[in-house]
Parts: C-alpha cells; structure tokens; sequence
C-alpha cells in the first residue's frame, strides 16, 4: 500500500498560496526592484506635486498620526513619521553595513576610508561656497546649507537598481560618502538653523548608549532586547532639536560584528537537536518539539554576525563579501 506524505495531504489552495507566495519572496529580492520603485514612487510624488491636486498631496503629508496610551499620547504629522522615525531604520541598516565594512572590508584600512571621508567634506564645502558665490549678500545666504546634503535613499537605489554591474569597493565608496556627507547635513541643521541644542537630550541618548553595552556585555543577542535602548536613544536625539535617525547610525556603528560566542559548537547543537527531535517523532510526541526547535533557531540566529545573519545583503545590491 502505497503511503500518503504529508505533502500530498495538504489542500491544494495551500499550495497555491505558497508557490504564489515563494514567487513574490523571489521578485522582492531582485535587486533593481527596489531602486525601481523608489524612482517611480518619486515620479508620481513630483507630478501629484506640480498637478492642480497639490493641495491633497500637500495635505497627505501633514496628516496627523498619533500613538500612545490613555493621556500619554505622541501626536505628529506623517512626514514626521516617514523622515524622522522610518528612516532611523534605514540609517540602522546603513550603520551596520559600514560598520562591517569598517570591521573586515574596504574601510578597514585608513587610507581607503580617507577616500571618501574627504569626499564628502569636499562634497559639503564646495556646494556651500558655490552657493554663497552667487548669492553671498541678503536674506537668501542664509540657505547656503540647502545645496550641501546628498539624499542617501535615491544614493542606495541608484546603486541597487544598477545591480552588480557596480563594483563592490565602489559601491562601498558611494554608500560612505553619502552617508557622511548626510550626517554633516544634520549637524549643520543642528548647529546652525535649530534654536539651540537641548543638552539635557543628550545624557538620554547617553542612558540608551550604556544599556546597549551592557546588553552587548551579558552576551545578549536578540535584536528585539534592543528596541528599548533604541527607542531611548532616538528620544534622547530628539529633545536635544538634532535629527533623531542619527540614532540608527549610532546604533548600527554600535552592532557587534562577531557571533556571539556560544557554549556548544553549532554542528554539536545541530546533531544533538536533530536527535531529539527524530526521538519525539518516534514516540509520537511531536507536540513536544516546540522548545528544541526554538534552540535549533537560537543556534542558527547566535552563529551569523547581526549584519548579515540572513546570508543576504542588508542593502539590495549589496555584496555579502
């Protein structure tokens, strides 16, 4: 008597769902996806803009959003939302990507990283000068910071809609140029178009920066113990009036880049879980395998380091290395 697998038991609408599903996993990962969406996502944004609907977009952007809980409510617009807590997790991203590249790849070495270091000083002098060249007298030289930022989100979809056609050392250039020359941005913001820097913000942003170590300290390798202390520092950044997202730069320059050291070898721990639950199986206790496959995943999670634990590149387009 032929014997039915499980496989063959399940409905074929489950099927379906998971085959179309797998399909969308494997679209999303394309690298030019991303980049492509980004550049179309700004076409429609400047014509919806530039159209006799501005109004509604304009209005869009300014639409309230509020989280909390009974009075303790934090109300802010959406383009606050989108600028000022969505991408912190993207600079997070960032930060770790150049922080592996710091650690073992093309700014591990002083003299490469100087490269882009005075790129983007030069990328943020130069423009200011030209500015102030042709518009040094009058209420206008007060906008000589506008010209000095780069937009690191086009940067990053320009390099991932180019692919691998882009060599890896130059994509590593780029990525740290932008984001140098988009850290010095916020400062200038902070320093010199802010009403003042809120010190108190700081010690906040401090607390959060200690408990990241201690955590780092006991051995601690889930990145949702994380949140907390990350939510801490970018409140901190916040009251000081600077940008908040560079709380994911902070916090993605501060990811360890080694696993975390574990008691038992991971191929000892892999033939020992599989033991285990091959012997539950056979005692048809499959309701108990919970715990060793949550170890199993536990293992697999502390072998990688935090940047590239998913053996994908963090950054479509990104070389793993």
């Amino acid at each position: 008597m032929k014997r039915t697998t499980p496989a063959q038991k399940r409905p074929r609408a489950q099927i379906l769902t998971e085959r179309a599903l797998a399909s969308l996993e494997r679209f999303l990962h394309i690298e030019a996806v991303s980049g492509a969406v980004l550049l179309v996502a700004a076409a429609v944004a400047l014509i919806w803009a530039n159209s006799p609907l501005s109004e509604s977009y304009h209005h869009l952007w300014h639409m309230s959003l509020s989280v909390g809980v009974s009075e303790l409510v934090f109300d802010r617009p959406l383009h606050f939302w989108i600028n000022d807590a969505l991408m912190t997790v993207f600079f997070l991203v960032v930060g770790m990507e150049i922080r592996r590249e710091i650690h073992e790849g093309a700014l591990s070495d002083l003299r490469q990283a100087s490269l882009p270091i005075a790129a983007a000083i030069g990328g943020v002098v130069v423009p200011a000068l030209v500015y102030l060249a042709l518009n040094g007298s009058g209420p206008q030289a007060q906008g000589w910071a506008i010209p000095t930022a780069t937009d690191i989100a086009f940067a990053v979809g320009v390099l991932a809609l180019l692919g691998k056609s882009i060599p890896g050392n130059v994509r590593v250039f780029l990525l740290t140029l932008a984001i140098i020359d988009d850290v010095i941005a916020v400062l200038i913001i902070a320093f010199f178009y802010s009403g003042g820097l809120e010190y108190g913000g700081f010690a906040v942003a401090a607390l959060g920066i200690v408990m990241v170590f201690a955590l780092q300290g006991m051995g601690v390798g889930s990145a949702y113990v994380y949140v907390l202390p990350g939510a801490i520092i970018w409140s901190g950044l916040l009251m000081t009036g600077a940008h908040p997202t560079l709380a994911g730069v902070v916090l993605g320059l501060m990811t360890p880049v080694t696993s975390v050291r574990l008691r038992e070898n991971p191929l000892d721990a892999l033939s020992r879980i599989a033991t285990e639950l091959l012997g539950l199986e056979q005692n048809g206790k499959t309701d108990h395998m919970s715990g060793p496959l949550k170890e199993l995943r536990r293992a697999q999670r502390n072998s990688f380091r935090p940047s590239c634990a998913c053996r994908r590149p963090c950054i479509p387009g990104w070389p793993t290395g």
